[in-house]
């Protein structure tokens, strides 16, 4: 993985003040050195730049970008971040076709996919990426993101001139652009973040390449080209097939993601998700004659201060012991305390450029950090369930029939701090219903199906467009800040096109959720694990957590020039921190309650603070 930017701009000789655009060139990728440290670089032709920031995966002596290739008098130049699993396959076609390769690394095959076939090659590859593309032939600059949209890729245009990076931190280390928000900016916060509307940078005039599209920046202007989505279709195979064919396809997916010139690592939480991608990456390692590298989250004091709920009904700890026994791996258990977790809130906007999933975002930053010590790559158990239907919102009556987002079902709770004016003025319930309705109608239905299953396959398409994402953005900012690569096998996009189609009789079984994807991997799991109840991202219930967001929110609210100061209702907020902070239900997700709320809240004045945001 690594950090990718650049600028484009037709009406503009960059070359005629070649040291100045140079130095901004670099200035973008040492803001992207987190994401990669290995080795840097940049290229500057007369209108276009391209910058890179490296982690080295493969190739690791010869990989070096932005990497330029000379092809019938035309100069092409790409950038890239992310991985291709199916790069063996691509080579036969373009060495029988002349293209003779200088280096291992897949950034020269993608580079020679797209000056053989063209600009729809990308439907030919299957990995995690985001990556822009100089075609001197055309005189065009090519914005490509992955299908499930694991790598992000954020851009901006003003006066002709089109900035790009992986993160928002680059777009505005270019002189014409700087960090600015509108109403707009803060509905997205206050109403549906910390998810994002899809393509939305929230920052005044930021966007983001759709998953499974590509923009095309010519003279005549920019192109947004889709070249995937989901599509409904008649699920035809018996369940015995059904469940062949999703066993075939998600160890195939791992195999394909354990490809690295580095050491590969698991996270394993110890649910059946990571449990399964443990089981395959450890028996392939044991094949080389290698032990895996596996770790595991906790937080200090859940040993004594856990409490059973609806959402998380069990500890972790006893499960992940469960698959040690069964798979030998070399295994790290990582803590935080509650201070660390607190401290890293801020340090999680640092990565994001936006506030976040607050605590859980936190705690994964340090994480990532601890296992970037010993790992460059790790395979997570992310995004199954989105795909196969493990949240409650798939199969709960009152969740699934409501008219909204159904992670997001109470909009009351959001609005507690909020002075009345400004609740008024956004109008949060109105804006999050409108983007869910944009995606309901936008979802590929199956002409002839029941109502019943119509509904799931909207929540589905919902879950995979919009929480996904948002678990996405997460593991990709918490990682790449400390250079680790994280893979999810689970978004292969064969798995989410095949899973889409199959009726929600063979997901959910006898009460019990996944039940597909458990019948697929029964012969990888330990019995106690295979049945195990779904259990989320673990949480601290340590009050002293409680205890130090309170402190440090009720100075905020003291302050009468913090940057939320405009936003919240002092009496409001300081009544809030002195009762019972739990909500009663969560307001994101299955366990962002009254803390997180707290914590959201303090992401979001300091995100207002650093990037000097007024309202």
């Amino acid at each position: 993985m690594c950090g990718i930017s650049g600028f484009c701009n037709f009406e503009q000789d960059y070359l005629a003040k070649r040291p100045f655009w140079e130095e901004i060139l670099n200035n973008m990728h040492t803001r992207l050195s987190h994401r990669g440290n290995d080795n840097c670089g940049v290229w500057l032709r007369e209108h276009i730049g391209l910058s890179h920031a490296r982690l080295s995966i493969r190739d690791i002596a010869n990989g070096s970008q932005p990497m330029v290739r000379q092809v019938r008098q035309a100069e092409y130049a790409i950038a890239y971040n992310g991985e291709i699993y199916n790069t063996d396959e691509l080579l036969p076609a373009l060495r029988s076709a002349g293209y003779v390769f200088e280096t291992t690394s897949d950034t020269e095959v993608i580079l020679y996919a797209y000056i053989h076939y063209g600009e729809t090659f990308v439907s030919r590859l299957n990995g995690i990426f985001a990556f822009a593309i100089w075609d001197g032939a055309k005189e065009s600059l090519l914005l490509y993101r992955d299908r499930a949209g694991v790598k992000p890729h954020f851009y901006s245009i003003k006066e002709n001139t089109l900035v790009f990076g992986s993160e928002p931190k680059a777009v505005f280390c270019h002189p014409g652009f700087s960090p600015a928000i509108d109403q707009n900016s803060l509905r997205e916060i206050l109403g549906v973040g910390p998810a994002r509307t899809p393509g939305c940078g929230v920052f005044s005039g930021m966007r983001e390449v759709l998953p499974g599209h590509y923009l095309k920046y010519t003279r005549a202007g920019i192109t947004d080209c889709p070249y995937w989505d989901l599509t409904s279709a008649e699920h035809t195979d018996s369940y015995r097939e059904t469940v062949e064919k999703v066993s075939f396809l998600v160890r195939d997916a791992v195999r394909r993601q354990m490809i690295s010139d580095v050491p590969v690592c698991t996270f394993l939480s110890g649910g059946i998700d990571s449990s399964i991608v443990t089981a395959i990456a450890a028996d392939y390692m044991r094949a080389q004659g290698e032990t895996l590298n596996t770790f595991s989250f906790d937080f200090t004091g859940n040993d004594i201060y856990f409490q059973s709920n609806a959402f998380q009904p069990e500890r972790d700890l006893p499960y992940v012991n469960h698959m040690l026994k069964r798979c030998h791996t070399s295994h790290t258990c990582l803590e935080c305390d509650q201070k660390t977790l607190a401290d890293m809130l801020l340090t999680a906007v640092d990565a994001k450029d936006l506030p976040g999933m607050t605590d859980v975002d936190a705690s994964l930053l340090y994480f990532c950090s601890l296992v970037a010590q010993h790992n460059k790559v790790a395979l997570t158990g992310e995004c199954a369930d989105e795909i196969f239907g493990g949240y409650p919102w798939f199969y709960r009556q009152e969740l699934l029939n409501r008219d909204g987002f159904p992670w997001s079902a109470d909009m009351e709770a959001r609005c507690v701090f909020l002075n009345e004016d400004v609740a008024c003025d956004l109008n949060l319930a109105e804006y999050s219903h409108a983007r869910y309705e944009d995606t309901m109608r936008r979802t590929p239905v199956l002409t002839g199906e029941s109502q019943e299953e119509a509904k799931r396959r909207r929540i589905a398409y919902l879950n995979i467009k919009w929480f996904m994402q948002t678990l996405l953005d997460r593991m990709d900012r918490t990682s790449m800040y400390s250079g680790l690569e994280a893979r999810v096998p689970f978004a292969d996009h064969r798995i989410m096109e095949y899973v889409f189609n199959v009726p929600w009789e063979m997901k959910y079984q006898n009460g019990v959720e996944k039940t597909l994807l458990r019948d697929a991997c029964a012969d990888l799991l330990p019995p106690e694990l295979l049945h195990r109840k779904k259990s989320p991202y673990p949480k601290t219930y340590h009050p002293g957590y409680e205890q130090l967001l309170t402190e440090r929110l009720s100075a905020i609210v003291r302050d009468p020039d913090a940057p939320i100061a405009p936003l919240i209702n002092r009496r409001k907020a300081e009544e809030f921190m002195k009762s019972h902070k739990e909500l009663g239900k969560p307001w994101f997700g299955q366990l962002m309650a009254g803390p997180q709320l707290m914590a959201y809240f303090i992401q979001i004045n300091y995100w207002m603070e650093k990037y000097h945001l007024s309202v």
